[in-house]
Formats: structure tokens, sequence, C-alpha cells
């Protein structure tokens, strides 16, 4: 027996429990997708070489020659959530002139090579330590002692009009560090 046409037409009509669920899980799951695809899609189309931005420190004539000061300023790579972290610093060595005349500085992230503590230098002793596991470092940045495997991470600088400027940092790493070829 065939079903007629009128009964065909009113079993396409019918709306069941099963059918709602069927179109609520390819909703969602479309959803899903969408939702997972926007950070990769991100990813691929922000893997640009970003723009160098460099930051003024001070005036080159205001750091003595053989004295290390830290200097603080705002990172513009902030992001909005970065609250107080933001305000990050470097220390700043000067060197002395070269032999052509031109500045030289040692320029070292603030961040210990082992966790990213905050060091501090120790102009009695020469020496920027670590106050989270011990990590000691010498005025040229070197590892004396402790846990970190390598010394301070330098900061990229130049000079421009009398002014000393560093590249602003991002947190460095062993894999990213802030001077390629450092290390």
């Amino acid at each position: 027996m065939t079903p007629t046409t009128a009964e065909n037409n009113q079993s396409r009509k019918r709306f069941t429990r099963r059918t709602l669920i069927q179109w609520l899980t390819y909703g969602l799951s479309a959803v899903a997708v969408v939702a997972l695809s926007i950070p990769l899609v991100g990813y691929f189309f922000g893997a640009r070489k970003k723009e160098v931005l460099w930051v003024d420190v001070d005036e080159v004539d205001r750091f003595p020659v053989n004295e290390t000061r830290m200097k603080t300023f705002d990172n513009p790579l902030r992001q909005p959530w970065d609250g107080i972290t933001a305000l990050t610093g470097v220390y700043v060595r000067n060197l002395g002139a070269t032999p052509q005349g031109e500045a030289n500085f040692l320029v070292f992230a603030v961040n210990c090579a082992h966790l990213g503590c905050p060091v501090s230098w120790f102009p009695q002793s020469g020496l920027f330590m670590c106050p989270c596991h011990g990590g000691v470092y010498y005025a040229n940045g070197e590892r004396a002692s402790g846990p970190p495997p390598r010394g301070l991470f330098r900061c990229a600088w130049r000079v421009r009009n009398g002014r000393l400027e560093v590249q602003a940092p991002h947190y460095p790493s062993l894999q990213d560090t802030l001077v390629k070829g450092d290390g």
C-alpha cells in the first residue's frame, strides 16, 4: 500500500523532537567552528613582521661613565590588561666613548634569565642580584652564580639626537632574546 500525496505532505510538515535536536546540533556546531577558527585566522594574519618601536630613555650625557643606572618607562608594547606591569625598565651602563668617539652602552632588561623576576643592582659589590632564587650577575651582565642558565638579556639601543633610545622590550626568553645573536 502506497501513501497518498496528502499523507506525504503531512509527514513533511510535521516537526519532531528529533528534527529540533538535529538543527540545534548543526547550529551549535557551526558556532563552535567559527569561535575556534577566529584565533587561528588571527594567528595567520597577525604573523607579519611588526614595526620596531624605540623608547626614549634619557640624554646620553645623563649617564656617567662606568656607572649603572635603572631607567623606567611605559612600554609601548603594552596591552590594556597589563596595568602596572606595563611600566618596565632597563639597566643602562655607560662604557664611555669608543676610539671613533661614538657612545658605547650596555643595556640590560630588568628580568632575571631564570624565571623573569626583576633583578636589583648593588653598586657596592658591582653585582645584579635576583631576590627570587638567588641568581647573581656581574656588572657586564654575565652569570655569576645561581640557577639562571645564562647572563642578563641585552636590549638593542641607539643614540639619536644626543638621546639614548632602546628598542621596546618584550618579555625575553631563551627562544626569543631581545637582541638577535644574544646568548
